[in-house]
């Protein structure tokens, strides 16, 4: 096998140490800082450090020991302890959907120059060695198991290392979006050609060397010596997948993420094994292997961009716009398609003579996709890919109209009775100019949020929300954008959006220490979480809930990840369960 060379072993080594260097402070040693807070309670970029907020896995780890102080908060300030609870607990993302990522993510690494060319080598190698064809079928068996079984293991060493607490830590915390960022840059940068990460040689040769032995022994060794050599194709994928299921997975993601990686990764082997004659329809290695790499490279660019969104909006940056998004999507889109009609390429592709139907049809939908992204740029609201990119309201120039036909200027007032004087401003408004849906005027503070619906004799809708809420803006732009849902938020509810991930500190009088989880509540973001968790048994977001103008459950609450949630992405369900709170505000 080809030995790698110091330069690249060095860069690897580099990558490696700041890798884990970052992850164990993280993990074992979160950092905290303070944001100034202004008069009007937003945050400016200036004033802006990391922090820390309550994650889920804090306050579900420790719901059996608070039990009775759940009881004792019945009678307590709404803002630290709030009434009863309705039980709704869900996860971010399930474990069939980040296996599924995985088994994708592993048939992607197959067709790759550092893995596609062995196929045939060692699928022959197991032929001739073994002497006869069950033989060989078993052989590549145990292959593919002792392939799996070392991916498993790492995913597996990654949750037991860091814990549930770390890894779901990890969707709203600033340094590790940011690292993340960095992170999947390098990996897409990788792809491009500009260097290689690779693993260290002398654990190649040592793995090659012990593959020589025989029995089962010999076929494990073999197994990693794949792993290792085929790094500096995989890594970049396996780095992004462990991302993905770390931060929006459970305990069990990454470990359940790499068993579908890796599954995908073992079948061919263990298929052509058992038909070998099959190789021979298997296309020639070429360049075309090279294009996939560089493709590949692109999308990584692509995806880091939504980790930097995140950490832009939790901390009020405004710096990244859904325009700006969107730019850098279309140009990257416009890229990907130019290489694949060979109109530009990188140092180390081949020349394309002439194109093939598959590179035809790829370069269609790549067109296809940047064409449609255009008109996002004048605030289409783009509903296929909405959950990925940064709300509408961060978009400076937006022609888009509202649904219920009222204009298409910035907002529009909600059509109820005065509001009386004694209420005040909206509470915390300025921060979230950012994730306001066109034509809704929403409240944030719970205490307010009351206040008004017994002016104006409405129920309360509560949205526990996000900055980095990916289903959130799925909802909104294609549910809440439905006409008939949109004209009962606007008249029939005063709706209250609570922001669980809001990094803007409370004023130190408001500060405390949460009778549910134990831990002190420092910011905006966390005081909202704390309430969801503690009276809803919920973390995860959207969560919608009916309340009277006492703050009385009127309704069971709704989660969007909820699979039979009223509030599950269909428009007639969601709307049934409005009119359903509707109804029984007015009993």
């Amino acid at each position: 096998m080809k030995l790698l060379n110091k330069g690249a072993y060095l860069r690897a080594g580099l990558i490696t140490l700041i890798t884990l260097i970052v992850l164990n402070i993280a993990g074992a040693n979160p950092a905290h800082a303070v944001q100034k807070k202004a008069a009007d309670t937003s945050v400016s970029a200036a004033d802006v450090t990391f922090t820390n907020i309550p994650t889920a896995a804090d306050s579900i780890a420790i719901r059996k020991k608070q039990a009775d102080s759940v009881k004792k908060a019945e009678a307590t300030k709404v803002s630290k302890t709030p009434v009863a609870a309705s039980k709704t607990a869900e996860k971010p993302k399930s474990l069939w959907q980040i296996f599924i990522e995985g088994l994708l993510g592993g048939f992607t690494a197959v067709i790759l120059p550092c893995i596609y060319p062995l196929l045939p080598l060692t699928v022959s190698f197991f032929t001739k060695k073994s002497g006869s064809k069950s033989k060989a079928v078993m052989q590549s068996l145990i292959y593919g198991i002792s392939i799996i079984v070392i991916y498993v293991t790492l995913g597996l060493l990654i949750s037991i290392i860091f814990g549930s607490d770390a890894l779901n830590e990890l969707a709203t915390n600033g340094i590790f979006n940011i690292f993340f960022f960095l992170l999947l840059i390098v990996f897409g940068i990788s792809f491009l050609g500009a260097f290689e990460i690779t693993l260290p040689s002398s654990l190649a040769n040592k793995l090659d060397a012990n593959s020589d032995k025989g029995g089962l022994a010999g076929i494990f060794f073999m197994a990693a010596t794949l792993v290792v050599v085929s790094f500096s194709c995989t890594g970049p994928i396996i780095g992004t997948l462990l991302v993905d299921a770390a931060s929006k997975g459970d305990r069990l993601g990454p470990a359940m993420g790499m068993f579908g990686f890796s599954l995908a990764l073992a079948l061919p082997f263990t298929i052509f094994a058992l038909f070998p004659s099959a190789l021979k329809t298997l296309p020639k290695s070429g360049g075309w292997l090279n294009s996939v790499k560089v493709v590949l490279g692109f999308l990584e660019l692509a995806f880091a961009l939504k980790f930097l969104s995140n950490v832009d909006l939790a901390y009020h940056w405004n710096w990244f716009d859904r325009e700006i998004f969107l730019s850098l999507w279309i140009a990257i889109g416009l890229m990907i398609g130019l290489y694949l009609i060979g109109k530009i390429k990188f140092s180390h592709d081949s020349d394309v003579k002439f194109l093939t139907i598959p590179r035809t049809f790829l370069a269609i939908i790549v067109f296809a996709f940047v064409i449609y992204m255009i008109p996002g740029l004048w605030g289409a609201p783009l509903k296929s890919i909405s959950a990925f990119l940064p709300p509408e309201a961060t978009q400076d120039f937006n022609l888009s109209s509202i649904p219920d036909g009222s204009g298409s200027g910035s907002a529009s007032a909600n059509p109820s009775a005065a509001i009386p004087a004694s209420i005040g401003e909206r509470k915390y408004a300025a921060n979230y100019t950012r994730i306001k849906t066109k034509g809704l005027d929403a409240w944030y503070d719970y205490d307010q949020a009351l206040q008004v619906s017994k002016a104006l004799h409405k129920p309360i809708l509560i949205d526990f929300t996000g900055f980095n809420c990916v289903n959130c803006r799925k909802m909104e732009a294609n549910v809440w954008s439905d006409p008939q849902v949109f004209s009962r938020l606007k008249n029939d509810f005063i709706l209250l959006q609570l922001v669980v991930d809001d990094k803007a500190e409370l004023p130190a009088a408001e500060q405390f220490v949460s009778d549910y989880s134990g831990k002190k509540i420092t910011t905006l973001g966390g005081k909202w979480s704390n309430l969801e968790a503690q009276r809803f048994n919920s973390n995860s977001q959207p969560l919608y809930v009916m309340l009277d103008s006492d703050g009385n459950l009127l309704k069971d609450a709704s989660g969007a990840e909820i699979p039979t949630s009223p509030a599950n992405y269909d428009i007639a369900s969601y709307l049934k369960f409005l009119d359903s709170g509707i109804a029984a505000y007015k009993k």
